[in-house]
């Protein structure tokens, strides 16, 4: 499992650079490259509070779910191990 350091502000000469870098707004925070059953792998969406999904994050995750992935927003680290726990176990 590792994290996609996409978020957080930035000045403009090190978002150009990160853009160079192929960083690509929306997507998701945290990706588990392990298949399980149907799924090529899971991708989770960081939230905290009550913080929702932008319009890009909707449109990566909609776009994972529809190549074969587990894709999903979650509020917080409870409920991320939750979703990473029964992924492991071969649930959705």
């Amino acid at each position: 499992m590792h994290h996609i350091p996409n978020g957080g502000s930035r000045n403009k000469q090190e978002a150009a650079n990160l853009k160079k870098q192929g960083v690509k707004s929306g997507v998701p925070d945290i990706c588990l490259p392990v298949p399980r059953g149907k799924y090529h792998g899971l991708y989770i969406e960081m939230k905290a509070g009550k913080n929702k999904a932008t319009d890009n994050q909707s449109k990566w995750l909609e776009a994972l779910n529809n190549q074969g992935y587990v894709a999903v927003v979650c509020v917080g680290c409870a409920q991320a191990v939750e979703v990473i726990t029964k992924y492991l176990s071969g649930g959705k």
